[in-house]
């Protein structure tokens, strides 16, 4: 069979949810794919695309937009009871919520595809030196990251899928850490054997520096993990001017674009949701990722256009992983005042047009006044990136019951569908 063809075949296989993922008959997560597609070149290389354009739109698809509703940074206005539940949050909203269950799904099915491919990758004799360790530190990469989304909504989950449907739950510290080892043996896989041309142009395609990409999301869940020498030393690594980026077609369309301005599912809350004192009104990034659209506030920034890339991370969310563990290492109050301004005052440099515009920080050069700063910094730079969650709980902002202005829920009950077929899910959070 020619290899297009083949590849676009078990591709369309891989991806059968894309662009119906309100639909509520979604797949087990871990039925295999049939038993020869994992088992030669072809089937991997396509499970590897695979990953990369599941990733890039039904998992950002819940994990940019669910989370968001809940830190307030976008308001559910659908009418359909999934959106009115996850938009009233707290004890309203139940273990069958359709979106708490799509969330659980993808991610578990990303994490699924990516060790079907760690599973047989090596026993192809066909795929070799630097096409194969970069597939396997590839797959090890979205296996990271599905474990860094289910920790960043789940007190507790598997960290490995399992065919009989009764995987074990641990902590999401142990998550977090799971996904940290996996980055970095993906990095040392390809410190070992360096990345071939062919993984470059066959599976990872334009703007899509592996390397860069590892260091970047091993500096964010090392910073979750609490691990802050590892967090400043990794986000020091990456290469600042490597734009990474997803890109999109009429048929895998950009999320963002999709549930919001095609679907008009949700808009944009006042000044990305942030009460006074949290945002400064000159803020440029306001009017980037925001702007009225037929009279109605809406996402604009990388939302735009139905083919229209989203980053893969921003540069600047690395400046403020470094400063961020420098406070709470203890490290140098002025390098970290420092970093902080670079992203204040930014004009025209970014590469994706994310700037701040804003007057250097004025305030109290102090661990715990710089820290706030951080945080409203990410609340403005990383808007809409599915981070705000786990950032409110890091940060300690107020919480529910007590206060819902920053977020309604503190984690996600687990879905019926889970707790139906597997004995060992926890207990539900009560908020």
């Amino acid at each position: 069979m020619n290899k297009k063809i083949t590849i676009i075949t078990i591709l369309a296989a891989c991806l059968g949810m894309t662009l119906n993922s309100c639909k509520m008959d979604l797949p087990n997560v871990n039925q295999p794919y049939g038993d020869e597609v994992p088992k030669t070149k072809d089937g991997i290389y396509a499970l590897s695309v695979g990953l990369r354009t599941l990733y890039s739109t039904d998992v950002i698809a819940a994990t940019y937009f669910y989370p968001a509703v809940t830190s307030r940074e976008l308001k559910g206005v659908a009418t359909f009871t999934n959106t009115l539940e996850l938009e009233a949050g707290g004890k309203d909203l139940p273990t069958a919520n359709g979106n708490i269950l799509a969330y659980w799904t993808v991610n578990q099915k990303l994490m699924g595809i990516s060790e079907t491919i760690l599973a047989n990758a090596s026993n192809i004799p066909t795929i070799t030196g630097g096409t194969l360790s970069a597939i396997i530190a590839h797959a090890k990469l979205y296996k990271a990251i599905a474990l860094g989304n289910l920790a960043a909504a789940f007190e507790q989950s598997n960290i490995q899928t399992d065919l009989g449907g009764k995987a074990a739950f641990v902590p999401r510290q142990q998550v977090l850490e799971t996904a940290v080892k996996l980055l970095n043996e993906a990095i040392q896989e390809i410190q070992t054997t360096p990345i071939s041309s062919e993984f470059n142009s066959t599976i990872a395609g334009p703007n899509f520096n592996l390397t860069n990409v590892l260091y970047a999301f091993a500096a964010r869940y090392n910073l979750m993990a609490g691990k802050y020498a590892e967090a400043y030393n990794l986000a020091s690594k990456v290469d600042l001017t490597s734009k990474n980026q997803f890109q999109y077609t009429a048929l895998a369309q950009n999320p963002l674009w999709h549930t919001t301005i095609n679907l008009k599912y949700y808009v944009a809350r006042e000044n990305l949701g942030l009460p006074t004192g949290l945002f400064d009104a000159g803020d440029k990034r306001i009017g980037f990722y925001t702007g009225l659209i037929d009279n109605i506030l809406s996402l604009k920034g990388f939302a735009l256009t139905q083919n229209g890339e989203v980053p893969v991370y921003l540069p600047d969310e690395m400046k403020l992983i470094k400063a961020e563990a420098l406070l709470r290492n203890n490290g140098p109050l002025t390098e970290a005042r420092d970093l902080i301004n670079e992203v204040r005052t930014q004009t025209a440099s970014d590469l994706f047009n994310v700037n701040a515009g804003l007057p250097a920080y004025a305030g109290a050069i102090n661990k715990n006044d710089l820290l706030l700063e951080v945080y409203k910094q990410r609340c403005a730079e990383l808007f809409m990136s599915g981070l705000r969650l786990e950032d409110s709980r890091r940060f300690g902002r107020p919480a529910p019951p007590q206060n819902t202005t920053e977020r309604n829920r503190n984690f996600y009950p687990y879905p019926d569908q889970e707790r139906i077929g597997n004995p060992n899910t926890p207990a539900d959070p009560e908020i």
